[in-house]
């Protein structure tokens, strides 16, 4: 097979990817091996690679593709997540775009066209991973939507009502005006932002005496139902028992009393609206006022807002302001800063709004979660441990959750009427089983249509899929005691952002210890945000984001890889530089030249191996196991970056620098048999240990070494064995490598032409062995070490309390170079000198500086001229 004489990732990737895809090396099937499984973290159906996409599943392989090497049934289950608001919004856009609203469908017709979305977009991530070199098992690739996925989720969501977890509530929710849907409460995002205060005049009814009040959001007088003060607040107890007017509307409101009102803001005076304000709910119920909603579903106001009726709440804020200007109720307006909650998905300001939605109870559920990952006898590990005070935070201040979503797109909610009011409904898995029930339950006469049954049209929040995912793509749901959820679950590893460990890993926990009795997985590993060179999150509008497809075709996947685990220390935030994938590009090429370097000698099997390729080769393995030691120690603690950077300096300094150098043949000469079966031993080690973090690179080397079967493909070889090593011939290898770099410098420094031979004297206080000593003869061409117990004329060099000396002679010396070189060195300290003379001829500097500024620079002025007197004499010597 001919050796192309440049490393071309553009001509190795794809073709190798084929080759693994082809045999099948990546699909799993239960066997009597030790497990290893991963679920990956399902990207949105709608997604596409970014550069946390590339981090994650890069982090992913690394595991898995070691977890293969080592021998394990290694299992990595993708899919995509259905993304119910984001996906839904895509749709809704594209049929606009074709002339169609989503309102004048049908649920099936706008699922039709979501599905034919899917199924032309929605499988582009996955394909985009592919390029990355992920060795997914690409035969069990699940979508949340898919029907044995959507029968899970319903077959959970009639358990858990029939277990009184899941529980019906007019209850005051997020409202996403843009997504027209309810939010969770860790959907919201809280925000500080600078608006206004506006201090409007209420008018007392039957007097002319008028009370204050401070409100963020003018717009909403329509809804006041009362005006509440402080019981206690002396200010007021003129208005006690008395009603008020409300602005524009002129609706006659009761001033009510409650100790609620913080009588340090504002006013005193609260405008009460129950059905825009969680808190002022809470009041309208303890004091049964009227609850007046004034928003239509994509928050423009409704009949409520009079003559502002259909008009956006933004723009109604700054027209009604200009009105109650006019007309004499706004008294003056502040600025002020307040956190304003917005959507997680489309960022648009979330409006509390008063619904019919579906909860699911959390206080006990949350229980064994707790449990697990804090508890004394913990099975869960976080990493990093800091992640624990996170999780702990949100599971003892967890709330119930809300699951039900106003869209099309997702699970339908399994709740079916058969009349007019709240509670005339039946939960099941079907409409076949609804009726039944109902039957049953004498609910219904048994002359009703089973077609009469009317299913609630909300669906399921999407995360109530994904947090079954672990168990759901087993199919451990429906069938509990399959052989596969028996063989993989838990599963090992999860690799995971921290900005979803509540959406996701802790509901995955609270699921699997629900339905599994059991962990879901073993360990969290928590990567960090990527962010670019300025701290900055890596975002579309800040464009700072790399194109993650066009970094794989500048670098190749290897590199790209490298590039971000260098970057991207354990569970800390990634500042992504690109020029580590370029160092990632240039570590590969390193690797393939010492290959090619390898591979261009001639062999000769009548040579006997030189004693210098023997302990070479015996420090290497020693150096080998010691990283084998130190990777398992990084991957261990989730340390991947340091693993990585383990095996970067063994292939990159000991391997390429040192021990190719030591074993390789004299110029033009072949090389003993048994030595360069010794480094290509060496190197397919270096493959494998390199193998997880560089797939590509590896296998072509790997697959050039050799003919090879599908059988050797690198990607299924064994790893290397942890075997006892021997410590200190390596401490005699780093002393020889300091003696080595020692002699190099004076050869440098006193221009000695590497051809000509050097002697090299040692007064060895040390004792050092003496094993390495035909290596540093080799490696600096010194004819001879001798050790002696005085000092030789020469230069010399001190390596702890061993000092070398290497005589100079003109013969062994390149008297042009050097001369030039002297005569830099001559030209710079003449400089240096008129510089000092300059400043000590001042008499200005000589009698206004300290005494002990003069006198230093009085000597460096007296060693430069005992300077230039040696480079001088140096150069008189060579003339």
């Amino acid at each position: 097979m001919t050796i192309p004489s440049k490393y071309d990732a553009s001509q190795v990737e794809d073709k190798w990817y084929a080759y693994w895809m082809k045999n099948n090396y990546f699909h799993s099937t239960p066997d009597d091996r030790e497990p290893y499984t991963i679920v990956i973290p399902p990207p949105n159906v709608t997604g596409i690679l970014h550069m946390g996409h590339m981090l994650n599943n890069t982090i992913q392989d690394v595991l898995i593709r070691r977890a293969r090497l080592l021998g394990k049934n290694a299992c990595w289950v993708p899919g995509t997540d259905h993304a119910s608001i984001a996906t839904e919004a895509k749709v809704v856009a594209k049929l606009k775009e074709q002339g169609i609203n989503k309102s004048d469908l049908t649920r099936e017709e706008f699922l039709k066209h979501a599905f034919d979305w899917k199924d032309q977009y929605g499988g582009i991530i996955l394909d985009q991973l592919k390029k990355l070199g992920a060795s997914c098992d690409w035969e069990r690739t699940a979508f949340t939507m898919d029907p044995e996925m959507s029968e899970s989720v319903i077959k959970v969501f009639v358990d858990l009502y029939n277990k009184g977890l899941i529980y019906r509530g007019y209850r005051m929710v997020n409202w996403d005006p843009e997504a027209k849907t309810t939010l969770s409460d860790e959907e919201v995002i809280h925000e500080e932002r600078q608006g206004n205060l506006y201090y409007l005049k209420y008018k007392i009814e039957g007097s002319e005496d008028t009370l204050t009040i401070a409100t963020t959001r003018p717009e909403t007088i329509f809804g006041d139902t009362a005006i509440c003060i402080n019981p206690n607040d002396e200010r007021f107890t003129h208005l006690k028992g008395k009603k008020a007017i409300v602005p524009l509307c002129n609706r006659v409101i009761p001033i009510i009393e409650d100790e609620y009102v913080d009588v340090e803001f504002g006013t005193g005076c609260l405008k009460v609206t129950p059905a825009h304000d969680e808190n002022d709910k809470n009041l309208g119920d303890k004091h049964n006022l009227e609850v007046v909603d004034i928003f239509n579903d994509d928050a423009s106001l409704n009949s409520f807002g009079l003559h502002y009726q259909g008009k956006d709440r933004f723009v109604v804020r700054k027209e009604i302001t200009q009105e109650l200007e006019e007309k004499g109720f706004l008294v003056k307006t502040e600025v002020h800063t307040n956190k304003v909650g917005t959507s997680e998905r489309t960022k648009a300001v979330i409006e509390p709004r008063l619904s019919d939605q579906w909860f699911l109870k959390m206080e006990d559920l949350v229980k064994p979660a707790i449990e697990a990952v804090l508890g004394e006898n913990s099975e869960i590990n976080l990493y990093p441990k800091k992640f624990e005070n996170t999780y702990r935070h949100w599971m003892e201040n967890i709330r119930d959750w809300n699951i039900s979503r106003q869209l099309w797109w997702g699970q339908q909610i399994p709740a079916f009427f058969y009349g007019d009011g709240k509670e005339d409904f039946v939960v099941a898995e079907n409409r076949e089983e609804a009726y039944k029930l109902a039957i049953s339950k004498n609910l219904i006469e048994k002359s009703f249509k089973m077609e009469d049954l009317r299913q609630d049209e909300d669906a399921l929040d999407t995360w109530f899929s994904s947090w079954l995912w672990p168990m759901s793509v087993f199919d451990g749901i429906r069938n509990p005691e399959n052989e596969e959820i028996k063989y993989y679950y838990p599963t090992n590893d999860l690799v995971t952002g921290p900005d979803i460990l509540f959406f996701w890993v802790a509901r995955m926990i609270v699921a699997g210890y629900e339905y599994k009795d059991e962990k879901p997985f073993q360990n969290v590993y928590l990567t960090g945000l990527v962010r670019d060179k300025q701290r900055r999150k890596m975002s579309k509008s800040l464009g700072n984001s790399p194109d993650a497809l066009k970094l794989i075709d500048d670098y190749g996947a290897d590199g790209v890889r490298v590039g971000l685990l260098l970057s991207s220390a354990a569970g800390n935030d990634l500042m992504f530089d690109e020029d580590l994938c370029q160092q990632g590009k240039g570590f590969a090429n390193k690797i393939w030249n010492a290959f090619r370097l390898i591979k261009g000698w001639e062999i000769d099997a009548t040579l006997e191996q030189p004693e210098t390729s023997k302990i070479g080769l015996a420090w290497y393995e020693a150096k080998f196991q010691k990283t084998l030691v130190e990777t398992e120690d990084h991957f261990s603690k989730y340390r991947l970056s340091d693993a990585l950077m383990a095996i970067y300096k063994l292939i990159t300094d000991d391997f390429s620098s040192w021990l190719l150098e030591i074993v390789k043949p004299e110029y033009q000469q072949p090389i003993d048999q048994k030595t360069f079966n010794g480094i290509i031993e060496v190197l397919e080690n270096n493959l494998k240990i390199l193998h997880p973090f560089m797939p590509f690179l590896t296998e072509e080397i790997w697959q050039h070494i050799a003919e090879r079967t599908p059988e050797q493909a690198l990607v299924i070889a064994k790893y290397p064995v942890q075997t006892e090593f021997n410590s200190e011939i390596i401490t005699d290898f780093e002393f020889a490598t300091s003696v080595v770099s020692g002699i190099r410098t004076i050869r440098k420094d006193k221009n000695i032409s590497f051809k000509d031979k050097v002697e090299l004297f040692v007064v060895d206080n040390e004792k050092n062995t003496k094993q390495f000593d035909a290596v540093i003869q080799k490696l600096t061409n010194a004819s001879a070490i001798k050790t002696v117990s005085e000092k030789v004329e020469g230069a010399s060099f001190r390596v702890k309390s061993n000092e070398y000396f290497v005589p100079i002679s003109v013969e062994n010396i390149d008297i042009e170079a050097e001369i030039e070189k002297l005569e830099g060195e001559l030209k710079r300290a003449e400089g240096f000198l008129f510089g000092i003379s300059k400043k000590l001829s001042n008499e200005r500097f000589v009698s206004n500086a300290p005494e002990e500024v003069i006198t230093l620079e009085r000597k460096k002025e007296s060693d430069t001229i005992a300077k230039i007197e040696t480079i001088k004499s140096s150069l008189n010597a060579l003339k």
